[in-house]
Formats: C-alpha cells, sequence, structure tokens
C-alpha cells in the first residue's frame, strides 16, 4: 500500500498535469517512478512468497515441456564450478545498475549536454524497464508458478529465492532495457554488449536454479515486448 500510495501521489501533482511541467522534470519523475518499483519489487515477491501457491505446473505448460524444464534445471546444477557460480551471482545481484543505471546516466548526459534526443532515450528506456516491471509482477501474481526448488526436490538452488517463478523479473528488466537502449542507439558497439549483459543475465537466473528456461523464455518476450510498445516515446 505504502509504495501504490507514493506512486499515486507522483501520478497526481507531476504527470496528469502535463501541460504544466517541462520535460526534464518529467523525465526526472519517471525515472523516481522506475526507482520506487524497483525498491519495491522485493516487498511485493516477499508477500508473493506467502501467498498460497500449488506445487503442480500451471495448467497452461504440457508436462513434456515441465519435464524439459527438470531436465535443463538438472543438467544446470550438475555443471556448476565455483568460478562460473561466483560470476553469475555478480550479474544477478546487480542486475538494477543496469536497470536504472543506464536510464540515469542517459538523463545527466542529456542534461549537462543540453541534449534533447539523450534525455527523451532516458524516458524511453526506463519507461521499458517499468512497464515490464509492472505486467511482470501482475503475471507472477496470476500464475503463481513455484521456484523449481519447491517443485522438483531434485533441483538444488545455490540461494533460494523468494516470490514466484513464471516469468523471470531480473530477464524481463534486463532486456527490456537492452531493447529500449538499442533501439534508441543502433550501433554494434551498444547492441553487442547490451544484449551480452541481458542475455548472461538470463542464464544465471538458470545456472543458479531459480527459474526455469520456460520462465526466461516468457522473461524475454515480455521484456522485447515492454520496449517495443514503448517505442512512441522516441518519436
Amino acid at each position: 500500500m505504502e509504495s501504490s500510495a507514493i506512486a499515486k501521489k507522483l501520478l497526481i501533482e507531476y504527470l496528469l498535469p502535463m501541460k504544466k511541467i517541462s520535460l526534464l522534470k518529467f523525465l526526472v519523475v519517471l525515472v523516481h517512478l522506475q526507482c520506487l518499483l524497483t525498491c519495491f519489487t522485493n516487498k511485493a515477491f516477499a508477500q508473493a512468497d506467502s501467498a498460497k501457491i500449488t506445487v503442480n505446473s500451471p495448467a497452461f505448460i504440457p508436462p513434456a515441456v515441465q519435464r524439459w524444464d527438470d531436465r535443463v534445471m538438472i543438467d544446470l546444477q550438475n555443471h556448476r564450478t565455483p568460478g562460473q557460480t561466483g560470476f553469475f551471482m555478480f550479474l544477478s545481484k546487480n542486475v538494477l545498475y543496469g536497470d536504472i543505471g543506464i536510464p540515469a546516466g542517459l538523463l545527466v548526459g542529456g542534461i549537462v549536454s543540453n541534449n534533447k534526443e539523450m534525455r527523451q532515450n532516458a524516458g524511453y528506456v526506463a519507461s521499458s524497464t517499468a512497464v515490464s516491471y509492472g505486467f511482470m509482477l501482475l503475471i507472477k501474481h496470476l500464475v503463481k508458478r513455484p521456484r523449481p526448488f519447491v517443485q522438483n526436490i531434485n533441483i538444488t538452488p545455490v540461494y533460494r529465492a523468494g516470490g514466484t517463478s513464471f516469468p523471470s523479473g531480473h530477464t524481463s528488466s534486463s532486456f527490456a532495457t537492452a531493447t529500449a537502449l538499442s533501439a534508441a542507439y543502433p550501433k554494434w558497439y551498444v547492441i553487442a554488449p547490451s544484449f551480452f549483459w541481458a542475455g548472461a543475465t538470463s542464464y544465471s537466473r538458470m545456472y543458479l536454479g531459480v527459474h526455469y528456461p520456460t520462465d526466461v523464455a516468457a522473461g524475454l518476450t515480455l521484456g522485447v515486448g515492454s520496449a517495443a510498445e514503448m517505442s512512441f516515446l522516441r518519436k
């Protein structure tokens, strides 16, 4: 309730009277809203974790796909190494630095250089990531798919993540950020590292034993779709 009240206050005071505010203020508030969504994500996951969930796979996931999910997860855990585990833990724990740091950096750069296009791109990237967060939380609440290590006792995670599993929030947010940034700056030296970061972060969720491949696939689709949906902000 606290996060909803803060977001509602910001919407009423800043986003609704669009004609009375500058583009700069709008972008600042948009990044602020993204930070709020990020900060309260863990709280929302904890609430979802306390909700009643079934240990059965969701009805829309065929048994054959579930068995494939399980096999992939067990194969990944059987091939873990200390070096890989440390690397993927680092990526997984620091995903928010990219989700928030990239649009914030664009916004600061746009202000310092008085570059309107860069400020617009900051709003585009931030809004794409924020939209993916919102839909991700909604889908998690509706589907309530258990984490792999809850559903299958043969799956051992590197750490026990809270909340539910479908879709992967790390995947959706990182791919929303990478897709939006690549669309705003379609250069190979932007696209390549952006999608390497998003792809490695997504893989880390499976490697660490906290998301099924189908969770990651859904998160990827959601992230790319969110960036495409918000592309009108670049015009």
